[in-house]
């Protein structure tokens, strides 16, 4: 997870072009065009043997000649040239390049890998960040910078955009130009060998030219890197993607319902969401969603009031929110009263409301105060249409008054052409988002409404596993090496069930029987009515043949049963080996729903868990949600929302509705299974039997895999679980102490915290006179992925005070970490640093980091003393001030 050396790539102060050409038509000569063309104030070099000058300047010969080193390359000469320019380039003190050149997965000469390969290889020892290859360039249009062979150049602005695609990225310019969208950042990633969305979402989330990034995404290669920066991205600025190839690319071959279920696109929309990002399915979606989340305030909750001048775009309004699955407001009775003394007798007393065509800028101004004060609204809705006895310029100046002086979110709606052109100018002016029908304000609400969740998923920092002792991981782990070492790669249903009530999951009770005379013994011994399947390694799907029958009343008909299913198999798979049949208690619960849990294996997020309505049919009709583990109970109850029949869960007429906690329980169970065990490759509980009293499990398969035993324990997972094992009770000072990694919920408590600090502790940590946190910056100090970074905070047991923090984040290899030391104001002195910094040393330590880094200013002298005790190499630069610290771990 890098940024180092990107300041070189994204703001430049020299380049060259290497191939620059006068050759029309060429890549070299368009580049060389564009970067003249723009304002780019800094030094270029064209780089070309065969030229002297080129556009009226000196040509250079070699990277050797130039007569300094650029800050940027930009590469368009031949595939084969460009491992030996990068070289040249990294000798010479370059730090960044550009390759457009394309054709570098072709094999280097010798045989020795790809040119792609070769080039990062020459550019490694040098860190040498290389954007592309295979890409369209760069724009900085806030530096003047066009460094691609684009057909145009882009506008001046705050949103940045970051593409796979390089016919979307002129396409997108194109499009932006002509309606006046500017860019801080327009990046064609091309191949991505080195600077991938990661790396480009790291650099732009601390960029301060942007205040939004949009992605146009075709793959992810690595998903831990790309969650980490998504989701750090995310927690500081809106963040939107496109994905491409929504289409289902049809049915995986898998032994359960799950891995042919789990598409590669729902896996992405699942990533998607729980990084915080948004979705939109297209260009102009993308534009339209960043100005209304970027230009005011976020929702507080999901209702929406419709303020309207005429009673059909009222409606047309709730139909298109209804049809969508919003929530309409309900008004409280108070809001009805006051809207009954203001508005005239035929006013349609419920929302939508209809002020009546006449209205005035004053009774819409009174109006909308009435349903800004009412708790049940979260955001309104002013839809306009133009009369003639009122001017809609009044109105909108009404609307912005109104905007700035509350928090809740005001869109509005202008129905009509050019006279309300001033109107909807004002709004956009005061950042009120504006649109042009109701189905458009609908559904930017809408996306305001999926965005508002995933942040809330994005908050979640769920544990790796419970500690209560119930789950048997031994047991667990034992078994599945068990039969690995048998040679199989699927658990039998008995199996499958033991390891699902080791984690604490109920289960069917059920006995294995060997031959017809057992399954009827096992049968007696369990009690009727029972349930009788056949045991075969070949027949995951047992219904396919036969292999179920139901409600068994008596011995005579399970033999029966028994003799019938092993014809049946005989003739339609004689190649199933048979080892009997499980025999269970049949389950009935009045009213019970049949659901599916499950777990697939995605190639590149890694364990994905799947939940649905069940049954035979689940492949034929499928009912289902995907999400990224680890999971608590908030991930869990979002999962099963996003299904329809989560509707039949909550209950209906005489139906009571199933206990939905004991259903997310066995989600949590489920998620926590797939990361402490990675062998498990797919698993399906199908049915789980949900009603008021609980849940159970029917019927559940297990498809394991061997594991390298090198991998550690979380290597699969794409979004590390929070880190318990690192919690420490500890006495300090003759009180008890909790040490422990710092959560998201820490917010408020980090923020009094901050402001508890004096002034002169402040200006030591961050060298300056930072007096309050922007939400952005606590979220980014709370909110950490513990992959690549961690906060151990120093609290008291079972309170929710912050009393000092240690931090660090680490380099992308993991060889050095930054760290930091805080301990508020009124606890200095105490050994409260000393002991967080040794167990923030141990941690690096564990991590495999090299070193320790950091700095003080010289007037730290506590700090410096700390430092020294914990043998810290200490640097002094007196003409800045600042004291670098280095420890060494190995």
């Amino acid at each position: 997870m890098s940024i180092r050396n990107l300041e070189h790539l994204f703001h430049p102060h020299s380049l060259a072009i290497i191939g620059a050409s006068e050759r029309p038509g060429s890549v070299g000569a368009t580049v060389l065009r564009n970067v003249l063309a723009s304002p780019f104030r800094g030094p270029v070099y064209p780089v070309n043997p065969k030229y002297t000058s080129l556009a009226g300047r000196a040509a250079y010969a070699s990277v050797a000649a130039l007569p300094q080193a650029p800050e940027l390359a930009v590469i368009c000469t031949p595939a084969a040239t460009v491992p030996g320019i990068i070289r040249e380039l990294g000798e010479r003190g370059t730090r960044a390049a550009v390759v457009l050149s394309a054709g570098l997965r072709a094999a280097a000469p010798g045989g020795a890998g790809t040119l792609e390969q070769a080039m990062l290889d020459a550019a490694k020892p040098f860190l040498l960040r290389i954007l592309g290859p295979n890409c369209v360039g760069l724009l900085v249009p806030g530096i003047g910078l066009n460094a691609s062979f684009a057909h145009t150049d882009a506008l001046p602005g705050q949103l940045a955009f970051v593409s796979q695609s390089g016919a979307l990225v002129t396409a997108v310019l194109d499009w932006a130009k002509s309606r006046g969208i500017g860019f801080s950042k327009f990046i064609s990633l091309g191949d991505s060998a080195d600077v991938d969305f990661g790396d480009a979402l790291d650099y732009l989330a601390r960029d301060p030219h942007t205040r939004a990034i949009l992605l146009y995404m075709e793959d992810v290669r690595h998903a831990r890197k790309f969650m980490s920066a998504a989701r750090a991205a995310a927690r500081s600025k809106p963040t939107l993607v496109i994905k491409s190839g929504r289409v289902p690319e049809g049915a995986r071959a898998a032994a359960s319902h799950t891995g042919a279920l789990a598409g590669a696109d729902e896996v992405y929309a699942a990533a998607i969401r729980r990084a915080g990002m948004l979705r939109v399915l297209s260009t102009q979606a993308m534009f339209a969603a960043v100005e209304t989340l970027a230009r005011s305030h976020p929702l507080s909750g999901e209702r929406l009031a419709i303020l309207t001048n005429g009673g059909g775009p009222g409606v047309m309004a709730t139909d298109a929110l209804v049809c969508a699955h919003g929530a309409l407001a309900t008004l409280a009775p108070d809001t009805l009263g006051a809207l009954d003394r203001l508005l005239p007798a035929g006013w349609s007393r419920g929302n939508p409301v209809d002020i009546i065509g006449d209205a005035s800028a004053e009774r819409y101004r009174q109006a909308l105060e009435i349903l800004l004060q009412d708790q049940g609204i979260d955001a309104v809705l002013v839809i306009h249409a133009p009369v003639a006895v009122v001017a809609s310029t009044d109105i909108a100046r009404t609307i912005v008054e109104l905007a700035a002086k509350h928090e809740r979110k005001l869109l509005t709606c202008w129905l009509g052409g050019d006279t309300l052109a001033v109107a909807r100018h004002m709004c956009d002016v005061a950042c009120v988002p504006t649109f042009d029908t109701p189905e458009a304000a609908v559904d930017a609400f809408l996306q305001l409404v999926r965005y508002r969740r995933n942040q809330e998923l994005l908050m979640q920092a769920p544990p790796a596993g419970r500690h209560d002792g119930r789950p048997d991981w031994a047991a667990i782990r034992a078994r599945v090496r068990e039969v690995i070492g048998q040679g199989r790669t699927m658990l039998s249903e008995p199996e499958a069930k033991e390891v699902l009530a080791a984690c604490g999951i109920p289960v069917a009770a059920t006995r294995v029987a060997a031959n017809v005379d057992d399954a009827v013994r096992a049968a007696s011994a369990i009690g009727y009515p029972v349930v009788l399947k056949i045991l075969s390694p070949e027949l995951s799907h047992k219904s396919d043949v036969g292999g179920v029958a139901l409600g068994l009343e008596s011995a005579e008909a399970v033999r029966s049963s028994a003799d019938a299913m092993l014809a049946r198999v005989a003739q339609l798979r004689p190649d199933a080996r048979l080892q009997g049949f499980s025999v269970q208690a049949m389950v009935r619960q009045p009213g019970a729903v049949e659901l599916i849990v499950g777990v697939a294996s995605d190639p590149v997020f890694g364990p994905v868990i799947l939940f649905g309505q069940g049954g035979t049919a689940v492949e034929v009709n499928p009912d289902k949600a995907l999400a990224l583990p680890p999971l608590n109970m908030v991930l869990a109850r979002d999962l099963v929302r996003r299904t329809r029949v989560s509707r039949v869960l909550a209950g209906y007429r005489d139906h009571p509705p199933a206990d939905l906690d004991a259903i997310c329980t066995v989600l949590v169970q489920v998620a926590e299974l797939v990361a402490a065990v990675p062998e498990i490759a797919e698993l399906d509980i199908n049915p789980l039997l949900a009603g008021p009293a609980g849940c159970i499990a029917l019927d559940a398969r297990i498809g394991i895999a061997a594991v390298d035993p090198s991998a550690g324990a979380f290597d699969r997972l794409a979004i590390l679980p929070y880190p318990e094992e690192w919690e420490r009770s500890l006495r300090w000072r003759g009180q008890d102490l909790l040490v422990r990694p710092i959560r998201p919920e820490d917010g408020a408590a980090h923020l009094a915290f901050f402001d508890a600090m004096s002034k002169e502790d402040v200006h030591m940590r961050v060298f300056g006179g930072l007096r309050q946190l922007r939400p952005s910056q606590l979220a980014r100090l709370t909110q950490i992925d513990y992959d690549r970074e961690m906060a151990f905070i120093a609290t008291r047991p079972g309170g929710a005070e912050t009393m000092a923090v240690a931090r660090m984040g680490a380099d992308p290899d993991m060889v050095s970490a930054e760290f930091a030391l805080t301990v508020r104001s009124d606890l200095k002195g105490q050994g409260l640093g000393r002991l967080l910094m040794g167990i923030l040393i141990d941690y690096c330590r564990q991590r495999g980091i090299a070193e320790i880094v950091g700095e003080a200013l010289s007037e730290n002298t506590a700090m410096l003393a700390l430092a020294r005790s914990l043998g810290f190499h200490l640097t002094h630069e007196h003409a800045e001030g600042v004291v670098h610290l280095r420890l060494p771990l190995r």
